[in-house]
């Protein structure tokens, strides 16, 4: 256990108006402070340095990044970890207390503070994903009202995108002129989102073609580009994880622990941390155990005994572990590799 020789300041941030709370070790005076937006750098631009703890929520990792260029330690902690702290009435002063209680207790993991370009990436991820929901609810709103004229059009994207030239010429006879015409414009509205979602898989490509680290771990079998690029801008710094298990379960890829007086029952995958990486590497793992012609034994075994979704689990389980193993100690990917005990 490692003991906290630094100030700690516990800070409630929002968009103007942030609340800070120290305790001081010496005397125990209590110091809660508002600060706006305008003052807070100012605040520990001249103190000397500090452990800071903030919520892992909007905003958190730019504050995060500009008091680690003051010399500041910061910790950002997710919220369901400060919650039991909180106490009282929920308001500012009690949020930053909770905070300042939570970022002194051993064994509470800290979320990784990101450089601005892994964010970046990130960035790219959740706009790629928001337009891909986007053209989603467009195709089957576009299904729904061709429905309603006995047109039940095909499913999957190009399906979509082959019949509904056919659909509506022979609607054009029995529709009104401006029915048919905003059906276009939202046909076309799709196609518009599907070249935005090219040009930011563009702009993913060129950074993964860039970026080491994406090229190590590309090699592994189920690791694509949005994988690879989004697992190394999540991850971060590898080294805040322990090994490679610690990282496959900060991703929820491990059981649950159920247990009292001494029995311990595992249920089904925790589907902790970050639900849209573990959802590629799933999606990844399922697509090796499906076209894969020669399986590893590793991979025969589990679906002599699994079915397949559980094998795809326990695969992403694997290849999550080994992107870190090759990010962490900066290692090529080797298939036939078995590791040896130090």
């Amino acid at each position: 256990m490692k003991f906290i020789t630094q100030p700690v300041i516990g800070v409630d941030i929002a968009k103007q108006v942030f609340q800070v709370h120290e305790v001081n070790t010496t005397t125990g005076e209590i110091t809660s402070v508002k600060l706006k937006r305008a003052k807070f750098l100012e605040y520990f631009a001249n103190r000397s340095s500090c452990l800071i703890g903030m919520e892992a929520c909007g905003g958190a990792q730019h504050w995060a990044r500009r008091l680690i260029a003051l010399g500041h330690n910061v910790r950002l902690l997710p919220a369901q970890q400060v919650r039991p702290f909180a106490v009282g009435n929920k308001n500012d002063v009690a949020d930053a207390r909770a905070i300042w209680m939570a970022v002194q207790q051993p064994g509470i993991r800290a979320v990784v503070v990101k450089t601005e370009t892994q964010q970046a990436v990130l960035a790219l991820h959740r706009m790629r994903q928001q337009l891909v929901k986007f053209r989603t609810a467009q195709m089957n709103g576009l299904r729904g009202l061709l429905a309603e004229y006995g047109e039940v059009m095909p499913r999957g994207r190009f399906a979509l995108a082959k019949a509904i030239p056919l659909v509506l010429e022979r609607l054009i006879d029995r529709l009104p002129a401006v029915l048919i015409e905003t059906l276009r414009e939202q046909y076309a509205r799709i196609g518009q989102m599907g070249s935005q979602i090219t040009d930011i898989e563009r702009r993913l490509h060129l950074w993964h073609r860039s970026d080491e680290d994406c090229q190590r771990i590309a090699a592994i079998p189920g690791v694509g580009l949005l994988t690879a690029t989004a697992a190394v801008a999540t991850m971060g710094d590898p080294h805040a994880f322990r090994s490679g298990r610690e990282f496959a379960a900060w991703l929820g890829l491990v059981p649950r622990q159920v247990g009292t007086g001494g029995q311990v029952r595992l249920l089904g995958i925790s589907k902790r941390g970050d639900t849209y990486l573990r959802t590629l590497l799933i999606h990844g793992a399922r697509s090796v155990l499906v076209h894969s012609q020669k399986p590893s034994p590793w991979i025969s075994a589990i679906l002599q005994r699994r079915s397949l979704n559980v094998a795809s689990v326990a695969l992403a389980n694997k290849i999550a572990r080994t992107l870190w193993a090759l990010i962490a100690h900066h290692r090529l990917y080797q298939s036939g590799y078995v590791s040896q005990p130090t």
